[in-house]
């Protein structure tokens, strides 16, 4: 059974733009709404009024999703923007994130679900180092399709070397970092060329515009290629007259496909039983598939609560030491001997930071070996990207992040008043190359 449904206006799509500052961005993402008719008359007006106010004659499509005031003053994205649009052909689901190096953390909060990233480059500058750490970045996050979009065609004169050589540098890197699925598009999101209707200056390229492939890139996936995965939310013991024995585990499903009379493991207890029964919608079924709500029973009384993980298939060993590929988000920085609660899924436990190995430098240019290790001695600070150790209190039974974007990620967050550290990624992201040894912190008695 798929869940994919190409070139279906059920279909949904999930995306993230990235580019550098001055890059188009914006303004793509504005053409790539008015265009597909995606605006409303009320806000192309609202957006017609304030380009007038800034002595601007034609409607400055980038106001449509520079929403906050700082953003319009200094011209720049500064939040995540969610844009929700449709088509005939698809939905879609738009996280446009910043370009600035200030807001990397941003990128990797819109990307975290995306299917596919579209990162942004300007023709007359081709790939810089921003452009590298959004390609980095996309292929931490495992986004399975990326595509290049080359703006300001219109003022290279449409050069299609221009663009060749652009897309070949570019989709060498993403390669080197195991990004297979890369398209490239040569645009102007400014005139309008090759966003959603194809370019009378570009008749060299025979590829799609940007909008068809976005509508007919595959989405989704098989359930039943991955095993199952059930995070327990809540615990459901009526104890009513009409239901004196009912015991229920509800959740999310992860990932994979629940049927009733399956094999189960029930971790981090190692426990094993059988699913005698699923309700959805207050019904009951004979099957739940990700990323499906429904409440599971079993057929023996496990001492189960909220947290637990109800397994099929190949199961996660539980441990209490993990290695992780981290984003570090917070102003605070994260040090060695850091004591921090990790949530992953529906658990929160205590942990440790055991270890910052490494920081990863994602700007190294392809030319020197790929991506670089530096000391992580001095920790991690806002927007680093490196490798820790962790040891928690209780055991975990995570995925590896390669094989399980939902469980084998994690959270780091302060205990002290409850903010995001840190968003974490189970094993090792990419192939680097060492420069330098780390320091290997004392470990402390905390967990």
């Amino acid at each position: 059974m798929s869940t994919t449904t190409e070139n279906s206006a059920t279909s949904l799509l999930r995306f993230a733009t990235a580019g550098s500052v001055d890059d188009g961005k914006s303004t793509l993402v504005g053409r790539l709404l008015h265009d597909s008719k995606s605006v409303l008359a009320d806000q192309l007006e609202a957006v017609e009024r304030a380009s007038l106010s800034r002595g601007q004659e034609a409607p400055d499509l980038a106001l449509l999703t520079d929403g906050l005031r700082a953003e319009r003053e200094q011209g720049i994205t500064i939040d995540v923007a969610y844009r929700y649009f449709a088509t005939p052909r698809r939905r879609f689901i738009l996280a446009d994130t910043p370009g600035h190096v200030q807001y990397t953390r941003n990128m990797v909060t819109g990307a975290s679900t995306a299917e596919l990233a579209v990162v942004l480059v300007d023709a007359r500058n081709g790939v810089v180092e921003q452009t590298r750490r959004h390609a980095a970045v996309a292929a931490l996050l495992r986004v399975p399709h990326v595509v290049l979009a080359v703006n300001k065609m219109d003022l290279v004169e449409y050069a299609e070397p221009v663009f060749a050589a652009i897309a070949e540098e570019f989709t060498a890197y993403a390669a080197s970092l195991g990004v297979r699925d890369v398209v490239a598009v040569p645009i102007s999101a400014l005139a309008g060329d090759n966003v959603v209707e194809p370019s009378a200056h570009m008749d060299w390229y025979g590829g799609p515009t940007l909008l068809e492939h976005l509508e007919t890139v595959p989405v989704g996936t098989d359930p039943s290629d991955r095993p199952a995965r059930f995070p327990v939310q809540y615990v459901i013991r009526p104890q009513s007259d009409e239901h004196p024995d009912y015991r229920g585990y509800a959740g999310q499903l992860a990932s994979g496909v629940l049927r009733v009379g399956d094999p189960v493991t029930v971790l981090p207890s190692g426990h094993t039983t059988t699913v005698a029964g699923i309700d959805a919608l207050g019904r009951e079924t004979d099957l739940a598939w990700a990323p499906q709500s429904v409440t599971v029973r079993l057929a023996d009384d496990i001492d189960i609560s909220r947290g637990d993980l109800i397994a099929a298939g190949p199961v996660p060993v539980p441990t209490k030491d993990i290695e992780a590929t981290v984003s570090h988000l917070s102003e605070r920085p994260l040090r060695a001997g850091d004591k921090v609660l990790l949530k992953h899924t529906t658990r929160t436990v205590r942990a440790l930071v055991k270890e910052i190995s490494y920081r990863i430098d994602i700007t190294s240019p392809i030319s020197e070996g790929g991506l670089q290790q530096r000391s992580g001695a001095e920790g991690l600070n806002v927007n680093d990207i490196g490798h820790v150790v962790l040891r928690t209190a209780e055991p975990l039974a995570l995925d590896g992040y390669s094989e399980n974007r939902r469980t084998g990620s994690f959270l780091l967050i302060d205990p002290a008043d409850g903010t995001t550290l840190t968003a974490g990624m189970a094993g090792e992201a990419f192939d680097t190359v060492r420069t330098d040894a780390p320091g290997v912190p004392e470990e402390e008695d905390w967990v």
